[in-house]
């Protein structure tokens, strides 16, 4: 008889499927195209840089014969404008998601358009007839925890939705690649995590309010959502039971009031009867 599994994922699921992000490693050595469940991964020719699965990429490190490159918003300037971001700008608010990839359009100058997947990174006037395949693949729509969030091309200044994840991976299997040492990252990050602990902890109490209340998530990780998936679960279940008593208690009282008001009306009217008004 299985176990009873708590709703959502667990961390350790959450940190399985952050294996699955693409970063961008440098290849120490010629490896040909693997195929995979999400497709072929390219050819490594060194230096020439690739984007490969974290899970991949971190194996290759293992071996020695590819190093990572870690994604900009790793950078100790981007961690600190992060932090100085969600304690001084918006002490309240957690720091936006990256936006989704764009790429300039040589056929029409001065316009761009979005690009939502991690292999559309070229040029329009680059692909032929023959790659519609690849076409189709920069037509998908992906969800932003599938967007190209942690390759060496994105943003800095945001963080991702496997940020705590990816960061704790990179810290320990890919240290020496770090931009900085991996003592100062790890820092910022602790930092960081503290400040977002309190903010969701404080964020709750807008759910003191009934009937209107609510509780924004935008820019959340998912490691975060794991951690206190329980406590914001208990924390709504014992609002909302709160709720319903005090609506049953309230409905108690005007239903006694409504009663004892056609109580005394009906002997007011008697009394007037007998007085022969």
């Amino acid at each position: 008889m299985a176990l009873p599994l708590p709703p959502g994922l667990t961390q350790n699921e959450v940190a399985f499927l952050a294996e699955m992000e693409m970063v961008t490693v440098v290849p120490r050595q010629r490896l040909d195209t693997i195929d995979l469940l999400s497709g072929r991964t390219p050819q490594l020719r060194p230096p020439h840089r690739a984007q490969l699965p974290l899970w991949l990429a971190l194996l290759l490190k293992k071996q020695r014969r590819a190093n990572i490159v870690p994604p900009a918003w790793m950078h100790p300037a981007s961690l600190a404008e992060i932090i100085h971001r969600e304690t001084k700008e918006d002490p309240e608010a957690f720091s936006a998601p990256p936006p989704p990839p764009s790429r300039a359009l040589y056929s029409q100058p001065g316009t761009a358009r979005r690009l939502n997947h991690h292999a559309s990174y070229l040029d329009d006037f680059s692909q032929t007839q023959d790659s519609q395949q690849q076409q189709q693949q920069q037509q998908d729509i992906l969800s932003p925890p599938f967007l190209p969030s942690n390759v060496a091309e994105s943003p800095a200044g945001y963080l991702p939705y496997h940020w705590l994840e990816v960061a704790e991976a990179l810290l320990t299997h890919a240290g020496d690649d770090m931009p900085a040492p991996a003592g100062e990252v790890r820092s910022l990050l602790r930092d960081l995590v503290e400040v977002r602990a309190a903010k969701m902890r404080s964020s709750t109490s807008a759910l003191e309010g009934f009937g209107d209340a609510w509780l924004t998530l935008r820019g959340v990780g998912a490691m975060e959502l794991a951690e206190n998936r329980a406590f914001l679960a208990g924390l709504v279940d014992g609002v909302r039971k709160i709720g319903a008593s005090a609506e049953a208690t309230r409905r108690e009282e005007e239903e006694e009031a409504r009663r004892g008001g056609e109580y005394g009306g009906d002997g007011d009217e008697d009394s007037d009867e007998d007085m022969g008004l």
